[in-house]
């Protein structure tokens, strides 16, 4: 079957360049190598975790056209609730801004743009809550994802759920990218 597929597979590469399907919108860290693990100045400072609970540095490029603002999220899906644990949402990002320093997702910390709007993670409030798995699990895997969205505003309240939050981002993607960490104590 694949056989006779292969020209017309070979005629739509061609015309559809792989950076239109995406390839290139990228989200990376300094600090942080896909599959690696965090450290000790990521995790959490309480829940029985004693970190540093700073938010890594970011970048990214590559973003689709038509891209009018940007979102991050942070998840962990191992956590033991029936339904993963929101480190971190943040949303209204614009379109200009391509990186977030270390310590960005401390909402006392001045680091984010202008108009971007942290709601609360399951720790319980906004900002950027690290990880802190419950001791002896195997490592969980923390997901930082980045959409590019196709609207200035995502709209939401900044007391609405990660869930809600998560529902709209979904809905006004362009495009996403993410990468995956490692924890455990």
């Amino acid at each position: 079957m694949l056989g006779r597929l292969g020209p017309v597979l070979s005629v739509l590469a061609a015309a559809v360049p792989l950076t239109a399907l995406g390839a290139d919108f990228k989200l990376a860290s300094p600090e942080l190598t896909p599959g690696g693990r965090l450290e000790a100045r990521h995790v959490f400072n309480g829940f029985g975790c004693s970190g540093g609970n700073v938010s890594p540095a970011l970048s990214w490029s590559g973003a689709p056209a038509g891209t009018k603002s940007f979102a991050l999220t942070v998840y962990d899906p191992d956590a033991p609730t029936g339904s993963g644990w929101w480190h971190w949402v943040l949303f209204d990002l614009p379109p200009t801004v391509t990186s977030l320093p270390a310590g960005a997702g401390d909402p006392a910390g001045g680091k984010l743009p202008k108009g971007a709007v942290q709601t609360g993670t399951d720790f319980g409030k906004p900002g950027f809550g690290g990880p802190c798995p419950p001791q002896g699990d195997k490592p969980h895997r923390y997901v930082f994802t980045l959409y590019a969205l196709k609207v200035d505003k995502l709209g939401a309240d900044p007391a609405a759920t990660a869930a809600m939050v998560g529902f709209m981002l979904n809905a006004n993607a362009l495009e996403k990218t993410s990468f995956t960490v490692y924890y455990g104590r």
